[in-house]
Order: C-alpha cells, then sequence, then structure tokens
C-alpha cells in the first residue's frame, strides 16, 4: 500500500510540475519587485509619477512635449516645491525612471501570471483543488497595486514630502505576504508528502522565528522610510551609547527608537536561528530538512553582516548597494524560515494515519 501511495504521489508531483515552477517564477519576480521598491524608496522617486494609467502609463513620455507635461504635474507637489525645486528636467528623468519601472515590473508580472494561468485552465493542468488558492493569490495580488497607489496618493498633496513610512511598511509587508502566499503555494505543489517531518518543538520555534522577523521586516521599512541609519552610523554602540537617549520613545517614530529595536531584534533573532540549528539536528540525516538547516543560520549571519556594513557606510547617503543587498537577503531568510516551517508541519494524526 505504501508503494503505491508513494508511486501516486509522485505521478502527482509531475503533473503538477509545470504549475510549480510558474509559481516558482512568480516568487523571483515578487522578490524583484520588492527590491526596485525599495530603489525607488531610497532614490526619493516614489512620487515622481502623478498619475495612475494601468495601460498607457505602461509607456514612458516619448517626446519632450509629454517629458515636461509629466514635470510640471510633479512640480505642483510638496516634493518638489519644498524639497526639488533645483531639479532640473534631467533630474526628474532619473528619479521617474525608478517608479516607471517599479510600476511596469509590476504589469509584467500580472501578464505572467494570468497568461500562464488561462494557458493551464485550458491544458487541465489546474486542478480543482488549486482553484480557491489561485483565486486568493489574484486577490492579493490586486490588493497589492491598489495599497502601492493608495500609498502614492497619500504623498501627492501640498504639504508631504514624502509617503509616510508607516504607509510603506504596510505596502511592504503586503507585498510579503503576497510572496510567502506564492511560495507556500508552490512548496504544496513540489515538496513530497514524505519529507514533511513531525517535530513540534521545532515547528515552535520556527513560528516563533516567523513571528519576529515579521516584526523585524516591519522596522526593517521604518529604517528605510525615514532613513534612520543616517541617525547613527557607528556599530557597536549607537553613537557612543549601548542604550541611547530615548531608545523606546515615540517607537514608531523616533530614528534613534527605530534603530535600536531593529538592531536588538537582529540579535534576538540571530540567537534562536542559531538555537533552531541546533535543535534541527536532531532530525533524520536523510531528510529535506536535516539537509538544508544550515540555510536560515547561514542567511541570518550574512544578514547582520549587511545590515552593519550598510550601518557604516551611511554617512550623507545611505549606500543604496548594501541596503537593497541587506532587503534582498532579509527576504531570502523570511523564504528559508517559511520552507523549513513547511518541512516541520506534520500532524501527529497524519503521522498515525502514514504509519
Amino acid at each position: 500500500m505504501k508503494a503505491l501511495d508513494l508511486e501516486l504521489e509522485n505521478i502527482r508531483n509531475r503533473s503538477n510540475r509545470p504549475v510549480a515552477i510558474w509559481l516558482y517564477i512568480g516568487v523571483g519576480m515578487l522578490i524583484i519587485q520588492v527590491l526596485l521598491g525599495g530603489i525607488t524608496r531610497l532614490t526619493g522617486s516614489g512620487l515622481s509619477i502623478t498619475e495612475w494609467q494601468p495601460l498607457l502609463g505602461a509607456f514612458p513620455p516619448m517626446n519632450e512635449a509629454a517629458w515636461e507635461k509629466a514635470f510640471e504635474g510633479y512640480k505642483q507637489i510638496a516634493q518638489y516645491k519644498y524639497l526639488n525645486n533645483h531639479f532640473t528636467i534631467s533630474d526628474f528623468k532619473a528619479i521617474y525612471f525608478w517608479e516607471w519601472l517599479h510600476r511596469d515590473w509590476a504589469r509584467l508580472m500580472g501578464i505572467v501570471f494570468i497568461v500562464p494561468f488561462i494557458y493551464f485552465l485550458i491544458k487541465r493542468k489546474i486542478n480543482a483543488s488549486m482553484i480557491n488558492p489561485m483565486i486568493i493569490l489574484f486577490v492579493l495580488g490586486g490588493l497589492q497595486g491598489l495599497i502601492g497607489w493608495i500609498m502614492v496618493a497619500s504623498g501627492l498633496n501640498d504639504e508631504n514630502l514624502y509617503v509616510s513610512h508607516i504607509r510603506l511598511a504596510i505596502h511592504f509587508i503586503s507585498a510579503l505576504v503576497l510572496l510567502a502566499y506564492v511560495f507556500w503555494f508552490a512548496l504544496k505543489l513540489s515538496i513530497p508528502d514524505t519529507e514533511i517531518l513531525f517535530v513540534p518543538k521545532l515547528k515552535k520555534l520556527n513560528i516563533w522565528l516567523l513571528s519576529l522577523l515579521v516584526i523585524q521586516l516591519i522596522y526593517g521599512a521604518f529604517m528605510a522610510g525615514i532613513h534612520a541609519a543616517l541617525a547613527a552610523n557607528t556599530w557597536p554602540d549607537i553613537n557612543g551609547s549601548w542604550i541611547p537617549k530615548g531608545a523606546l520613545t515615540d517607537i514608531f517614530h523616533n530614528a534613534i527608537a527605530i534603530q535600536f529595536i531593529h538592531r536588538g531584534l537582529a540579535y534576538l533573532i540571530t540567537i534562536l536561528v542559531a538555537i533552531w540549528w541546533w535543535q534541527s539536528g536532531q532530525t533524520p540525516r536523510e531528510s529535506l530538512l536535516h539537509k538544508t538547516r544550515y540555510l536560515p543560520l547561514l542567511l541570518v549571519l550574512l544578514q547582520v553582516l549587511l545590515g552593519v556594513l550598510t550601518l557604516l557606510n551611511s554617512q550623507v547617503k545611505i549606500p543604496i548597494s548594501y541596503a537593497i543587498l541587506h532587503q534582498a537577503v532579509g527576504m531570502l531568510l523570511l523564504l528559508s524560515l517559511i520552507w523549513t516551517m513547511y518541512l516541520s508541519k506534520r500532524s501527529s494524526k497524519s503521522l498515525a494515519l502514514n504509519l
């Protein structure tokens, strides 16, 4: 009976492989989209396009008259009036590029998700059990686009120089929810059930790590949103103190408090990942979880290193290369913990049924 079940599972996995590959491509595109969003924020480009044109907006201004019209729209908002009123048309084109690329990559993702979805439906590669998850996926994608535009629209006025870092964090976390959902869906279609272990203590610690990491990523968005690295670019101390003045004052707006919490969470998560790695050594050596258990540990150490390098090199401006690498590794760390969570999610009931 077990041999038959294994064979049926292998057939199911082969049948689902094209859909799983499509979803993994979506995961990669979502990571790029989030990184483009990070560059857009750090370069101050997010408010450069003052209109939302889902179809016509796919093309940048095609002549000088169109560029002048777009520039005039930017001149009407506070960011230009009080911060960038020295901009020439060339300066404007530079920031316009990143926001345009960010929006166009979202359009490309829409095509990459919708066209194969229709193809898989026609070819009957998507079965009944996938329909509801697919609907949720598209709803989350549409919601993310809506949140993005609401965020941008909130800064197109005569008062705000930037979009609120809290709105930025909401946009960022909603993107990560979509990323995590697509990745989990892909895992369900590609990972054999035989690779899923029953390790309740490890699973519980994994859940705690994911919860802390989500809070850490929110504070990472706060850091980027208000350029908090510039408030204290020393390490391991914070401007000469271990607990600086105001470290726990206004933890949602004070740059020093945000950085203090972000650093503290980084140390705590690193320690807990090391404990998780040690405990995961008790899993069966032939299991996929055991073979890949080093991944979260390596990523969290690299993440801390990149965070420190970003801080130390934040003199007048935040170095975009370090900051984006830091963000990229943060997302990979999140995916690695979702991966290990998936591989340790088997319940005692399902284990008993398999036995």
